[in-house]
């Protein structure tokens, strides 16, 4: 059995990510690397590892069996935490049962009309906005970042639970407080925390007392063979729609953007046959998708992942994107190819905790995708791929801004 090495520092994995995982698949597929905060932690690279590892009950969500020491993920208050990300089954399948059934595929499907509006009432202001600017047609300028792939979740997420369209802009200003946290303001992470629990706090109960054609409204009345949803729950809920809805789409937009950019031909094809565009999505996920690992996970017991001992109690990190790209699983898999079956992708997760947003996910990127290129059929990168930033967060893959032209 391998011994444990010293934790390694995961800075690799903001500026080479793939190439990264690609030397830990070969040489270290589980590896004792240190977490974003310094503390301890486990990283799962290979597909076959990490899938059994999503479904592995001696690996828990739950932070009450964290070593002292070990990375424990956000650390917020019990009315934010109590959410499906940290809860082990009873909990979990009762939260997750009452959840399904208010977030069922006809309300999903009914958010198609409203994504596309709002995404075309995003591409004409983006198109305003370079007339106004007097550029010509051929050069006219837009960041698809913040014109285009964070308004349009802010969008959905709000329409979805019911939130008025007056504080779409803090949303996104607290999301992104808490995805990138500013060293100079150490202080703004907490100041956020507070005034989302407040916010959450005072919509639970105007809802309660008015209950609307939404989703926050549903959960509030849903009911289990007389179990509902405690306070802190629905609390907690409500933040984690809020922040994984919005997070993982803003990034999987963008990245996939910028993949179909970067390969012209894929684009091309997808242009030759928009009907690729369904299977496309699933391979945008894998190729470069938004959740770099699942959520943290602690042992339980020790556990043994490819050979090497997991001693109970400490952190784990099953990395989705790098099972994305195992040569093992997906042929050459640092290619872009928008024909390749790629089902079985672990980008959304696997298990008990599959991400109860994917029918979401998949219906914003498909139409954000497909909107953006109808719109502009000369799309294109307005700087050189190399000059692009991603986000300073080990948590997701994003990039800061798009640059491009059309």
């Amino acid at each position: 059995m391998a011994t444990p090495a010293a934790p390694t520092p995961l800075d690799g994995l903001m500026t080479d990510p793939y190439g990264t995982y690609a030397k830990l698949r070969e040489s270290d597929p589980v590896r004792r690397v240190s977490g974003p905060d310094g503390s301890p932690a486990w990283l799962v690279t290979r597909y076959d590892d990490v899938r059994a590892a999503l479904t592995d009950e001696r690996l828990s969500v739950d932070r009450r069996h964290a070593l002292p020491g070990s990375y424990r993920g956000f650390s917020l208050p019990p009315a934010l935490d109590a959410n499906m990300l940290n809860m082990d089954p009873p909990d979990h399948t009762r939260i997750r049962r009452l959840v399904v059934k208010a977030f069922t595929k006809r309300r999903i499907e009914s958010l198609r009309e409203p994504v596309r509006n709002t995404a075309d009432r995003l591409l004409d202001a983006i198109e305003r906005d370079a007339a106004e600017r007097g550029g010509a047609e051929r050069e006219a300028r837009a960041d698809l970042v913040a014109a285009y792939a964070e308004p349009l979740p802010i969008a959905t997420i709000c329409d979805l639970l019911g939130v008025p369209a007056t504080h779409r802009r803090d949303f996104t200003d607290w999301t992104d407080a808490l995805i990138a946290p500013d060293p100079a303001r150490p202080e703004r992470a907490k100041e956020t925390v507070v005034a989302m629990l407040g916010f959450y706090t005072g919509l639970i109960a105007d809802k309660r007392k008015a209950p609307g054609d939404d989703l926050l409204s549903d959960l509030i009345a849903a009911r289990d063979e007389g179990d509902r949803l405690s306070e802190d729950e629905l609390t907690s809920l409500a933040f984690l729609l809020h922040f994984a809805g919005y997070e993982n789409a803003v990034q999987l937009i963008g990245n996939s953007v910028l993949a179909l950019l970067t390969h012209p031909h894929q684009l091309a094809a997808l242009r030759e046959d928009p009907a690729r565009l369904a299977g496309a999505v699933e391979e945008f996920m894998r190729y470069d998708t938004s959740a770099v690992f699942s959520i943290r996970r602690f042992a339980r017991e020790d556990v043994t992942i490819a050979g090497v001992r997991v001693p109970a109690g400490e952190t784990v990190f099953l990395g989705l994107g790098s099972a994305g790209r195992d040569p093992d699983r997906f042929p050459d898999p640092d290619r872009l190819d928008i024909t390749r079956d790629a089902g079985g992708h672990l980008a959304l997760g696997h298990g008990i905790h599959h991400c109860v947003g994917a029918p979401l996910a998949r219906l914003e990127l498909t139409v954000a995708v497909g909107a953006l290129l109808e719109r502009f059929p000369r799309l294109a990168l307005g700087v050189p791929e190399q000059e692009l930033r991603w986000r300073p967060s080990m948590r997701a893959r994003g990039l800061l801004a798009l640059p491009v032209v059309y």
